[in-house]
């Protein structure tokens, strides 16, 4: 009986390491499914209405905007007081162009999400000892990255201590 149960054990043991196995380790996965309909996606129309007047209706803009679509940005900024007149087809306020074009005088990234995730799964496999701890001991991203995170007490104890004020921390 002995021998079985060995045999049981040896072979949940090999399972249970095979299921952790994978071409691409995923550690902290917050993406929606691919297999179900993105809930966040689905964005009511605003209620339709009669024109004052057929005759002075836009014309249509294949691809473009209907009158009845959400504009989330444009009522933020009417709710904050502010004119959502002045924000660009991006939802960024036109004024903003210098700091737009500050920020980018070195260039932009098109590709910034693609060279991230590969930066980031090449630091993961680097730091393959984060994965196995993570098996036993609950989430390994956060042991992943353990050492670039930032200690907010002792941080704070520092910056209190240089004499820099800190009034709306806890």
């Amino acid at each position: 009986m002995n021998a079985g149960f060995a045999k049981f054990g040896l072979t949940l043991t090999v399972v249970a390491l095979l299921a952790g196995c994978s071409d691409e380790p995923r550690l902290l996965n917050l993406g929606a499914s691919t297999r179900t309909p993105d809930e966040f996606g689905i964005v009511p129309s605003k209620p339709l209405s009669a024109p004052a007047d057929y005759s002075s209706l836009p014309t249509p803009t294949p691809g473009g905007s209907n009158l009845t679509d959400q504009t989330p940005k444009g009522d933020a900024v009417a709710a904050m007081g502010g004119n959502p007149a002045v924000l660009t087809r991006a939802g960024i306020p036109a004024s903003d162009g210098a700091l737009l074009n500050y920020t980018g005088r070195n260039g932009v990234a098109v590709d910034v999400r693609a060279d991230l995730a590969a930066a980031d799964l090449a630091f993961r496999k680097r730091n393959n000892a984060a994965f196995f701890r993570g098996w036993f001991g609950g989430n390994a991203y956060f042991k992943a990255y353990a050492r670039q995170s930032l200690d907010q007490q002792k941080e704070l104890a520092r910056l209190r201590a240089a004499g820099v004020k800190t009034p709306s921390a806890p």
